[in-house]
């Protein structure tokens, strides 16, 4: 097998953590390197780790490298950004649309991405809005595969307190069994199983635009 490169962004968040250490144990991807803005305290025989400045185009599309997949784990929230609308919108969709443009200029081929269950680029939801305008910007790109991940409320621990978020994660696995039909693409569902899935999905060889709400994502996760 043909040695192959992945590339991923949000190594620190909830589903991208999981996810390093899914494609480092891994023998489909014979390297996998990392976009961090400052150093990762983890070394590993397939590890690189690229520390960059997401804000500064030359330094962001070297880092990138060149490879074969990308996956982009990568955002915020409203708290972290102190309510600053642009700040937010240059993490959730600048980040994750620069490095999918500028991976087709590098020569890769696949890019997976977490969006948002509800995600729509005419939604009124600010949140919703921007995943949505990420999505329509991913379409426009050539890549030979592209997937879109839109998980509901995610199950796992993270070091960061949000508020309710505790709560919901509590009491949303119960509730499951009301969110039928139409609905279920809002069942919680755990960051283990979307890693999982984002990388069976990248090993599937499948082509074109693939989008994975909460069934699909359970069926790729195994």
């Amino acid at each position: 097998m043909q040695a192959k490169t992945a590339v991923l962004l949000g190594a620190t968040g909830l589903i991208g953590n999981h996810l390093l250490h899914l494609l480092l144990e891994d023998d489909y991807f014979s390297g996998v390197r990392i976009l961090v803005r400052k150093p990762f305290p983890f070394t590993h025989d397939k590890l690189e780790i690229g520390i960059t400045d997401f804000n500064n185009p030359d330094k962001f599309k070297q880092a990138i490298g060149k490879g074969d997949t990308i996956f982009c784990c990568i955002g915020t929230t409203m708290k972290k950004v102190k309510g600053d609308k642009e700040l937010y919108r240059s993490i959730d969709f600048d980040i994750p649309v620069h490095a999918a443009q500028w991976g087709i200029d590098n020569g890769f081929s696949q890019y997976l991405v977490v969006s948002s269950v509800g995600a729509n680029a005419k939604s009124s939801n600010f949140y919703l809005h921007i995943k949505g305008s990420m999505e329509a910007a991913l379409h426009a790109l050539p890549y030979t595969s592209l997937h879109i991940f839109r998980p509901s409320l995610l199950l796992g621990s993270r070091d960061e307190k949000r508020k309710g978020e505790k709560l919901f994660q509590a009491i949303a696995p119960a509730m499951a069994f009301l969110l039928r039909g139409s609905l279920r693409k809002y069942r919680s569902i755990k960051a283990p199983e979307v890693a999982g899935a984002m990388l069976n999905a990248a090993k599937s060889g499948k082509e074109g635009l693939c989008i994975h709400e909460y069934t699909a994502i359970k069926a790729l996760a195994g």
